[in-house]
C-alpha cells in the first residue's frame, strides 16, 4: 500500500476510535459528580473526602502518566508499541465504568469504593489515552497533515462529547429519566457507554497503519529520571504545560458539575434543559474541529489566539449580564426562558474561543517532540505526549475541587441531598415517578438568588480570568511558531541526511 493510500485510511480509521472513548471521558468528566450528588445523601465530610480522592487520583497520575508513557516507549511488539495497550486500557477502563455507576452503596461505604474505582479508572484510561495520542507522532512528522489528524480526531471526539451531552442529562433527569430515577439511569447509561469505548476503539487498533522505525532502535531503560529529565529539559513543553493546565481548568469549570447544576436550581430539574445548553455549547465549535487545518494554514496561531480571545471575551459577558437585568420566568421564547437562551448563547461563544485555544495547544505539544530531538537527539513521544492527558486529568480534578468548593459554600450541597433522597426512594418504589418531580420542583423553589447567583459567577469570571493568563503566558513564553517549527524540521533533516 502507498503512502498516500495509507495516511488517507489513517485519516478515517485514526479519529474513529476516540469517539467511544470520548463518550467514556464526557460520562466520567462532566457527569459522576452530579452522579454522586444527586443519587448519594453526603455530609459535608464526605465531600470533602470525595474531592481529596480525586485530587490526590490526579497528583498519582503525575507518576503514573509519565512512566506509562516510558513504558509504552520501551515496548516492542509486531503490533507496535501503541496498539497493545489501546486494546488492554480501553477493555479494562469500561469494567471500570460500568461498576462505578452500578453499584449502590451509601455513606462512607460508598466513598471508599468510589476512591478505589477513581484510581482504578486513572489507571486503565491512561493506558490508552497516551497510546491514542502518542501514535500522532508516528503517523507523520508533516506539520499539515498532523494538523488533520489532530483535527479529525478532536473532531470525532467532539462527536461522542456531543453524543454523551445529547443523552445523558435527558434520560437521567427530568420526564425522560430510564427507569423513572437517575439511581436505574445512570446504571443502564454507563452499561451502553462501557460497550462502545471498545467498540469504536476498534476501528484504530485494526485499521490503522503506523511507521515502526522505533522497532529497530534499542529499548530504552525504565528511568524515572528519564522522565523528569525529557520533561524538564524541554523548556517549551514545560511553558506549553502550565499554559494548557490554565486553560483546561478554565474550560472544564461549567462542565464539571457547575454549569448542570445551575441549570437545575435556576430553571428546573430537567435534564433537557442542560442538554440544550450544553449541545449547542459544543455543536458550535464544529467549525473548528473542520476547518481548523485550513485556518491554521492562513492564520498564524498567535494572531487567531488573538481573535479566539476576543470571541470568548463577549461570551463570558453575554452569560454574566442577564443575571443582573433578568429574572428567571419574566419572559418566554419558543418555549425556553430568555435568560436561558441569553446564557446559553453566551456559552456557544466562550466556548468556542476555549475550544480553538483547545486546538492550539494540542498541536502546540505535540511539536515540542520536533524540539525535544532538537535539543537533546531524541523524540521520546511517549513521554512528551503522557504530559498532556496528564495535565488534563489533573485539571478535571482541580475543577471537580472548585465545583464542590461552590457548592459547599453556597450551601447547594442541602437542595442535592434532598433530591438525592427522592432519587432513592422513587429507585425503591416507595413513590411514584410523578410524586418525586413534585417534591423536587418544591425543593428548588426554596434556593436563594445569591446561591444560583454565587454558581454563575464561578462558571463565568473565573474562567475568563484563568483563559486570559495562559493566552498572556502562550503570547510571550511559547517560542515554537510556525516559522521556527519548519526550521527546526529543516534541521533535523539535515542531520538525518
Amino acid at each position: 500500500m502507498d503512502e498516500q493510500r495509507i495516511i488517507k485510511k489513517n485519516l478515517i480509521m485514526f479519529p474513529l476510535g476516540t469517539i467511544g472513548r470520548d463518550m467514556m471521558y464526557n460520562l466520567v468528566t462532566s457527569y459522576l459528580l452530579t452522579f454522586v450528588l444527586f443519587t448519594h445523601k453526603l455530609t459535608a465530610a464526605q465531600l470533602s473526602a470525595i474531592t481529596a480522592i480525586m485530587v490526590a487520583a490526579r497528583v498519582f497520575d503525575a507518576l503514573n502518566d509519565p512512566i506509562m508513557g516510558n513504558i509504552i516507549e520501551r515496548t516492542r511488539t509486531k503490533w507496535g508499541k501503541f496498539k497493545p495497550w489501546l486494546t488492554v486500557g480501553i477493555l479494562s477502563t469500561s469494567v471500570v465504568v460500568y461498576l462505578a455507576f452500578n453499584v449502590q452503596l451509601q455513606g462512607w461505604t460508598f466513598v471508599w469504593f468510589f476512591g478505589l474505582m477513581y484510581f482504578l479508572y486513572s489507571i486503565t484510561y491512561t493506558m490508552h489515552d497516551i497510546s491514542y495520542w502518542g501514535m500522532v507522532p508516528a503517523l507523520s512528522s508533516d506539520a499539515d497533515t498532523r494538523n488533520q489528524y489532530t483535527s479529525r480526531a478532536t473532531l470525532c471526539a467532539g462527536i461522542g462529547g456531543v453524543l454523551a451531552a445529547s443523552f445523558i442529562p435527558m434520560f437521567t433527569a427530568g420526564g425522560n429519566t430510564i427507569g423513572g430515577n437517575a439511581v436505574t439511569a445512570y446504571g443502564r447509561v454507563a452499561l451502553v457507554i462501557a460497550l462502545l469505548g471498545p467498540a469504536f476503539l476498534a476501528f484504530t487498533i485494526f485499521g490503522v497503519t503506523e511507521q515502526r522505525d522505533y522497532n529497530a532502535d534499542p529499548v530504552p531503560p525504565v528511568s524515572f529520571k528519564k522522565i523528569v529529565g525529557t520533561i524538564t529539559g524541554n523548556d517549551q513543553l514545560l511553558w506549553i504545560a502550565l499554559i494548557f493546565l490554565l486553560q483546561q481548568i478554565g474550560n472544564g469549570i461549567v462542565m464539571a458539575g457547575v454549569g448542570q447544576t445551575y441549570i437545575y436550581v435556576e430553571f428546573g430539574y430537567e435534564g433537557g434543559f442542560f442538554t440544550v445548553f450544553q449541545m449547542l455549547g459544543m455543536m458550535v465549535t464544529a467549525f473548528l474541529m473542520i476547518f481548523y487545518p485550513a485556518i491554521s494554514r492562513k492564520t498564524p496561531r498567535k494572531k487567531l489566539m488573538h481573535i479566539l480571545m476576543l470571541i470568548s471575551t463577549v461570551g463570558y459577558a453575554v452569560m454574566f449580564l442577564p443575571a443582573l437585568v433578568l429574572q428567571t420566568g419574566a419572559a418566554r421564547l419558543a418555549g425556553f426562558d430568555v435568560k436561558f437562551l441569553i446564557i446559553t448563547l453566551g456559552y456557544m461563544l466562550a466556548n468556542f474561543g476555549q475550544y480553538g485555544f483547545y486546538l492550539i495547544m494540542m498541536i502546540s505539544i505535540m511539536n515540542t517532540v520536533e524540539y525535544n530531538e532538537y535539543k537533546h537527539g531524541t523524540r521520546d513521544e511517549g513521554i512528551v505526549s503522557s504530559l498532556r492527558p496528564f495535565l488534563t486529568k489533573l485539571a478535571s480534578a482541580l475543577t471537580v475541587a472548585i465545583a464542590n468548593a461552590a457548592y459547599i459554600a453556597f450551601n447547594i450541597i442541602q437542595y442535592t441531598n434532598g433530591i438525592a433522597g427522592l432519587e432513592q426512594d422513587a429507585n425503591a418504589g416507595t413513590i411514584t415517578a410523578e410524586q418525586k418531580a413534585e417534591q423536587i420542583t418544591a425543593l428548588l423553589q426554596q434556593v436563594q438568588p445569591g446561591q444560583s447567583f454565587g454558581l454563575l459567577v464561578v462558571m463565568t469570571a473565573l474562567p475568563f480570568v484563568l483563559m486570559l493568563l495562559s493566552y498572556l503566558l502562550y503570547q510571550r513564553r511559547y517560542k515554537l511558531d510556525e516559522e521556527e517549527y519548519a526550521r527546526i524540521c529543516k534541521e533535523l533533516e539535515a542531520r538525518k541526511a
